[in-house]
């Protein structure tokens, strides 16, 4: 089993988003990855949002941890609130991904569903996603 980490960072009805094909048809997600052998998950989120966005976060509460079975494979995946602190978003590490990133971007919560995330998703975010902190299930249960 893989565990990846991802980070929803929200500012002013924005969110953090990049610009990468992800395998799944949708060209857009949240910034994130797969944490390495021995990697504190605090410190792959940092590490991974700092590669992929260029921002350098603060890890904060815990929102969903979600399965994502797909062909045999298992990835557990665990999604932070984070806040910005620093860096300059956009400024990407360019070889740290295996799937080019093609832009970082804040996106309004109003134009996510068009780009692929669930109806859901969008509610949760809306809401301060509530029971923050619970195992959900299949991803698709949050709407990613």
């Amino acid at each position: 089993m893989d565990i990846r980490v991802t980070g929803v960072v929200i500012e002013d009805d924005r969110i953090l988003l990049l610009d990468q094909d992800t395998g799944t048809g949708r060209s857009w997600s949240l910034p994130g990855g797969k944490v390495e052998e021995a990697e504190p998950l605090a410190d792959a989120l940092v590490r991974e949002m700092r590669e992929e966005t260029g921002a350098d976060v603060e890890v904060g509460r815990l929102l969903y941890v979600c399965d994502h079975i797909r062909g045999g494979v298992h990835v557990l995946h665990i999604t932070f609130e984070a806040r910005r602190v620093g860096g300059t978003v956009g400024v990407v590490a360019g070889t740290a991904d295996s799937r080019p990133i093609r832009g970082v971007e804040f996106v309004r919560l109003a134009d996510l569903v068009p780009l692929g995330f669930g109806e859901r998703f969008v509610g949760l975010a809306r809401a301060g996603f509530p029971g923050a902190g619970s195992y959900m299930g299949a991803k698709s249960n949050i709407g990613l």
